[in-house]
């Protein structure tokens, strides 16, 4: 038992220990800012830190919400139960996909995989994608934290839940329009694709009964499936429920420590890139883009695939540019990221066809696109 725990990843007990400390040690920096300054007297290093420091401690609260809840989730609610939830009918399907995200807070990280092994169970393929699309975005831990980010601006998250749940219903239907079948591949490789990644993590696990060594892979994003396995690579055939409590609190620690390895990593590069461009690009260039009502919808929509943030945090790196750019490029940049990014590319090639993703990346586009012009007509200010 002890065995099959140490092979399966970080233990719960470290992720108890650094987890705290982390959180004094990033409090214990923002209490001394202003000492830091006495420090530091050159204005853009000032700039950097406050701005980079503001971003993941405001973060840090809906990152940890944001994972353990979604560790529940995928620990205790099986994919059978979303399945049956969702009917076939077309427009009932598509639309209960569209809105179940509000009971279904699973963050972009673990849904990509989840509905994979949907589709492989029948699930139609318009219902999958209008499901994948819109729970990052209409997610209550996301709502939350994007009305949090925006200092209680309602607008803000009635429009991102707005044009991103009708989003993923429009490209849903699309989708039932022009791949009636699902494009789903079996036995896909994952080592051919996801050496892009940031770094590999090798599990050799000898069988000493059978003299045979079992080869697993856990990469950067954790995307690793055997059957009833989950995103992070652990197995969870067995429900939550036919689970001792300590082996579903193991789990939960678990998987979490695996999601806040994964999420982590974006978030602090998000609020580097973010803080770098703030402070060394020039003022008036900024503003000469950012308020340029379609040049700045194609930046925040590159910059929201590049960044590859969660949708628990990017509210925070939205807000950053704020000041500089339109409000129909940060709400592109809302509803394009949590659908499609580089994470969710890498991911996405292991069940569908380049030819597949890349129709699905030009509906998300244009579908961010036109809800930012929307909001730039509309005259909307953030």
């Amino acid at each position: 038992m002890l065995e099959k725990r140490a092979s399966r990843g970080t233990s719960p007990a470290i992720l108890i220990i650094l987890l705290p400390i982390g959180m004094l040690l990033l409090l214990i920096m923002a209490s001394l800012k202003n000492q830091f300054s006495l420090i530091i007297q050159n204005t853009i290093v000032q700039s950097f830190t406050t701005i980079f420091l503001s971003i993941i401690l405001e973060a840090i609260p809906f990152i940890i919400i944001g994972v353990f809840i979604s560790s529940l989730i995928q620990i205790f609610v099986s994919e059978e139960t979303i399945s049956k939830i969702l009917p076939k009918n077309k427009f009932v399907g598509i639309f209960l996909a569209g809105i179940i995200g509000i009971v279904f807070p699973v963050c972009e990280c673990a849904i990509v995989p989840i509905v994979r092994r949907l589709l492989k169970k029948g699930m139609p393929l318009y219902i999958g994608i209008t499901f994948m699309l819109s729970v990052p975005i209409i997610n209550p831990v996301v709502l939350v934290s994007t009305y949090y980010a925006f200092l209680g601006n309602p607008y803000m998250v009635l429009l991102r839940a707005g044009i991103g749940c009708t989003s993923a219903m429009l490209i849903g239907f699309i989708i039932s329009k022009i791949e009636p079948e699902n494009k789903i591949q079996e036995n896909r490789q994952v080592v051919t694709r996801q050496n892009l990644c940031n770094r590999w993590i090798y599990n050799l696990n000898t069988d000493k009964t059978k003299n045979k060594v079992d080869f697993h892979i856990h990469d950067a994003i954790h995307h690793h499936e055997h059957g009833g396995e989950c995103s992070c690579g652990h197995d969870h055939s067995k429900s939550g429920k036919n689970m001792s409590i300590a082996d579903s609190v193991v789990d939960i620690l678990e998987h979490t420590s695996s999601e806040l390895r994964s999420v982590g990593k974006f978030v602090i590069a998000g609020a580097f890139l973010s803080s770098i461009m703030q402070v060394v690009l020039p003022r008036k260039y900024m503003l000469s883009i950012g308020h340029n009502t379609i040049i700045s919808i194609v930046i925040m929509i590159a910059l929201a695939y590049l960044l590859s943030v969660c949708s628990e945090t990017d509210a925070f790196i939205a807000r950053s540019f704020a000041a500089q750019f339109s409000s129909g490029s940060i709400i592109a940049f809302l509803v394009f990221g949590p659908m499609m990014d580089i994470k969710n590319t890498i991911m996405l090639s292991q069940a569908f066809k380049a030819k597949f993703i890349m129709k699905l990346t030009i509906l998300i586009f244009i579908a961010a696109f036109a809800g930012g012009i929307i909001v730039n007509m509309a005259g909307v200010k953030i």
